[in-house]
């Protein structure tokens, strides 16, 4: 059964830091490009940042700079380090393949206060 489980969201001030994790059961990530992706209540879910298998990664212009994908293909886990974050980050995070999608997971919840 594909499973996708993220975790690691929570409560920060402005300018602080969470690092994400997904881990994935079910199919193997390694030959897979992944990403994450947010979503505000009332908003298409859009792309954060995404990694392919050979490590080449891109970030939404609004992020640059504040955060890092990486992956763990032994683990099959994808990461997700956040830096110096704003109210404006405030949403649910969800990994998922970059092109090949699969089943969405619950998400984790992000919540940055000013």
């Amino acid at each position: 059964q594909i499973q996708l489980v993220e975790s690691g969201g929570g409560l920060v001030q402005a300018g602080g830091s969470l690092k994400l994790s997904c881990v994935v059961s079910g199919f193997s990530i390694q030959q897979y490009q992944m990403a994450w992706y947010r979503q505000v209540p009332g908003k298409e879910r859009e792309l954060v940042a995404a990694i392919t298998r050979y490590q080449t990664t891109e970030y939404t212009d609004s992020m640059k700079g504040r955060v890092a994908i990486s992956r763990d293909n032994d683990k099959n886990t994808v990461f997700l380090q956040m830096n110096n974050l704003t109210p404006e980050d405030t949403a649910v995070y969800y990994c998922n393949g970059r092109i090949t999608k699969v089943p969405w997971g619950q998400g984790t919840q992000v919540t940055v206060s000013s």
